[in-house]
């Protein structure tokens, strides 16, 4: 197991460096709105040198209240869909964009486990949202695994699909 997180860590490092080329050559900033994640995203951008020129903020939003307080997600929208779930995914990554001077917004929502999770939304479940100048983006992955493998899967899911969603 530690050799493969060793391999997703390499892994997520290598595309956050991807990310950081392409977002450098634009002069666009990122912002991150994290839940499961608590900020893992955010510090696999800044675990990089010099990346100040292309990294904004990152918004832990682990609670709903944090959700509408800082990212202006609409409570009414959490309590409708749930906070794992795709429109609050997408509503997190247009109000990272609001809340923030970046052009480029990535947000995740799951459920991480070891509990939490229910028959619709299980452990493992993460919605997904980027907001890029052509749009905005979501999708729903199942991750298999403990905390950690889940966590480390969605950084990874993140960052991979926002360098293909800009390149």
């Amino acid at each position: 197991m530690s050799d493969l997180l060793s391999n997703q860590e390499l892994s997520a490092q290598h595309v956050c460096g991807l990310v950081s080329n392409f977002l450098s050559q634009k002069q666009w900033m990122l912002a991150t709105a994290e839940s499961c994640t608590g900020g893992l995203i955010a510090a696999a951008c800044t675990d990089l040198a010099g990346s100040s020129l292309w990294f904004e903020r990152g918004f832990v939003t682990y609670s709903n209240a944090a959700k509408t307080e800082l990212l202006g997600v609409p409570a009414e929208l959490i309590e409708q869909h749930g906070a794992v779930s795709e429109p609050v995914a997408r509503a997190m990554a247009s109000g990272a964009l609001a809340h923030a001077h970046a052009q480029v917004a990535v947000a995740v929502t799951g459920v991480a486990g070891p509990s939490g999770g229910s028959a619709d939304k299980p452990v493992g479940t993460v919605w997904f949202g980027w907001a890029t100048p052509t749009g905005l983006f979501s999708d729903c992955q199942h991750f298999a695994g403990d905390r950690a493998a889940v966590r480390a899967a969605t950084v990874q899911h993140a960052l991979t699909r926002l360098l293909a969603l800009l390149t």
